[in-house]
């Protein structure tokens, strides 16, 4: 059984003037058990969107979302059980402490208070956040640190499906390093199956099974790295995953991150 299946999936939002686009067009995608697939593609690209429906946050327009060989859009709450999501976006009760929102966040799932403190120390430690500021209230971490948490509080529940937006955005060199380790270790340890959008084509060379380049809320091209990467050889010459990235889109990498939404 796949961990996740997308079919003839499409969303259209309503812009300014009246003017109606469509987020995803068409899309069909499908993640094995225990694969990680990356997404790459600039803002605007309907990455976000893709991660929201499949997390079932956006009812698609049509087509078919299955995650464990459930229907997510008829049975959401079932679906939510066996997958979490992380975003650039990652919202927290600011007021509270780190851990008061991991805490909080287990208690939704049923974990209780002893395990989730346990858990919640181990995980912290393995993606670098020292603990000992876990007590400190949200709006005085950095981003990134706040990212961390935001990970953190994804990994509590050992969920079968993972949902990445970007989940390295604002960390340092080494905090990054440190996440994409543990990102490894969770695929390795409990046979997670993860959907990884990000900018970054070495970690998605380094972390994916598959990559897939997506623009104007279609998947122009999904494969191996190596495969894709082979896909556009010239004149004999294998190119990089970011130059493959710009034959595709026609955007540089530093264009795609900076492109608005």
């Amino acid at each position: 059984m796949n961990a996740l299946e997308l079919r003839n999936v499409r969303k259209r939002f309503k812009k300014r003037r009246g003017v109606w686009v469509d987020a995803l067009d068409d899309i069909s995608l499908t993640i094995r058990r225990g694969e990680v697939v990356g997404i790459l593609g600039p803002n605007g690209s309907g990455k976000s969107t893709l991660v929201r429906v499949i997390s079932t946050l956006v009812i698609p327009d049509s087509g078919e979302v299955h995650v464990f060989g459930v229907d997510a859009v008829a049975h959401p709450k079932v679906v939510q059980r066996n997958m979490n999501r992380v975003s650039v976006e990652a919202s927290f009760f600011k007021k509270l402490s780190a851990l008061e929102n991991l805490l909080y966040g287990a208690k939704l799932y049923g974990v209780t208070d002893r395990e989730a403190r346990e858990r919640i120390r181990e995980i912290l430690e393995h993606i670098g956040f020292d603990y000992k500021r876990a007590q400190e209230p949200m709006e005085h971490l950095s981003r990134g640190m706040q990212q961390k948490v935001a990970l953190a509080r994804a990994l509590l529940t050992s969920p079968m499906l993972m949902l990445l937006d970007e989940p390295t955005t604002g960390l340092d060199p080494r905090s990054k390093r440190e996440v994409q380790a543990f990102i490894r270790r969770i695929r390795e340890r409990h046979d997670a199956s993860i959907l990884l959008c990000t900018h970054d084509m070495r970690e998605a060379e380094e972390l994916c099974d598959r990559v897939g380049i997506m623009v104007d809320g279609r998947i122009l091209a999904l494969d191996e790295p190596r495969a894709l990467k082979e896909r556009y050889a010239a004149d004999g010459r294998i190119p990089d995953l970011e130059e493959v990235f710009m034959a595709a889109t026609g955007y540089s990498v530093e264009e795609a991150a900076a492109e608005e939404e």
